[in-house]
Order: C-alpha cells, then sequence, then structure tokens
C-alpha cells in the first residue's frame, strides 16, 4: 500500500460478525480495522509469533489480554503480546471500531 488511507471511510459492519477491513498488508506487519456491532466478539486466541496492538478510533467496549478485562474507549491503546490469550467483545449499545496491528506478522 502507498499513499494514504482515510479509516474512518472505510469502516464496514456486517450483521452475522465482526468484520474485519484490511488497510496494510506487507511482509513484516498488517494493520487492519476490526469492526464490531454491539454484541459481537472476537473468541480469545493467541499467536505463537507477533505482538498485536488494538487502538480504539469510536465506540467503547472490552478488551481481554491474560486474565486482565480492560475497558475501552476511544483513543485507548492495548497491546496482546506473542503468546498472550487476548480477546475482543463489544456490549454495545454502541459500535466499536478498533485499529489492529500485529508485527511480525504471523505465517
Amino acid at each position: 500500500m502507498n499513499g494514504v488511507r482515510h479509516v474512518p471511510s472505510l469502516l464496514a459492519y456486517s450483521a452475522e460478525k465482526m468484520r474485519k477491513v484490511g488497510l496494510v498488508d506487507t511482509p513484516n506487519l498488517f494493520c487492519d480495522a476490526y469492526c464490531l456491532e454491539p454484541g459481537q466478539q472476537q473468541a480469545a486466541h493467541r499467536h505463537a509469533v507477533g505482538d498485536k496492538l488494538y487502538y480504539v478510533l469510536a465506540g467503547s467496549g472490552r478488551i481481554r489480554v491474560g486474565a486482565e478485562d480492560h475497558p475501552v474507549a476511544p483513543g485507548d491503546l492495548v497491546c496482546a503480546r506473542a503468546g498472550e490469550d487476548h480477546a475482543v467483545r463489544n456490549p454495545g449499545p454502541e459500535r466499536l471500531a478498533l485499529l489492529v496491528v500485529m508485527a511480525p506478522k504471523p505465517s
């Protein structure tokens, strides 16, 4: 990807499940927008390689890293290091949009 991407104009939601919008994909990292409607979540998982950053663009929600469950709002940044369980959920009532960066990119 070269040039500028206006992230707010690219956000897209799905009634069925959390939607991932690809923004940047290089051999070294990826950057997505995660868009969650109220009640949606990303199940707990972990990555053997790669640290993941979640930056809240809009809405509020909860991000769990390890045993800690964090309430998040616009401007908040959360890091899930490689090997740590992490999950995201939007308890509502508004939409939740996150900028998600992971490096190095998992294979």
